[in-house]
């Protein structure tokens, strides 16, 4: 009478649980973010001011969803939000990150191709001077390349952006700023 071989079953220990833990989570985050190049930039208030939050930038083919959370806002205001040509914070009022980031030399818009790299859609707060962001952009990537943010500037401005005023939209001060940095 044939006899089936018992086979001992396989077991992973600790370590191997682990590894396979981290890869699953791993994946989930990837399969809601579309796992590509990621950047981030922790905004900081500028003098005088307490707006601050975290920005995610996940490169998605040839488009980037940008994420976040802001605070310390003018509850209820817009606010404008650019992509500026310096990584640098250095200066009290973040003048030290220069001008909006247009490597396509296109002028200052709102909702067209036609209009800086850095220029982003305005960022509302809620009554509590609160914001979530979320926004899907073109033109800018996180790859390497001319119109990658990485190593950029990111501010919010005191006003919102009228999308007409040349070069920057008439926001106003800078209420907060960071570096844009690669994950």
């Amino acid at each position: 009478m044939y006899q089936q071989p018992r086979y001992k079953r396989p077991t992973m220990g600790k370590a191997g649980a682990i590894a396979l833990a981290a890869a699953i989570v791993a994946g989930c985050a990837a399969s809601t973010t579309g796992g590509g190049p990621r950047a981030a930039a922790q905004l900081e208030p500028t003098r005088g001011n307490t707006a601050s939050g975290r920005i995610e930038f996940v490169q998605q083919g040839d488009r980037v969803l940008i994420t976040g959370t802001l605070s310390g806002l003018k509850p209820g205001a817009e606010h404008g939000f650019h992509v500026h040509e310096k990584g640098d914070c250095s200066a009290a009022d973040g003048m030290s990150a220069g001008g909006h980031f247009n490597p396509l030399g296109k002028p200052h818009a709102h909702a067209t191709s036609e209009r800086h790299a850095g220029d982003l859609p305005s960022v509302r707060a809620d009554a509590n001077g609160n914001a979530r962001y979320q926004a899907e952009m073109d033109i800018v990537t996180v790859t390497a390349g001319p119109t990658s943010v990485v190593g950029k500037g990111l501010i919010v401005h005191r006003d919102p952006d009228d999308y007409k005023t040349q070069p920057t939209g008439n926001s106003g001060p800078r209420i907060a700023c960071g570096v844009i940095r690669a994950e």
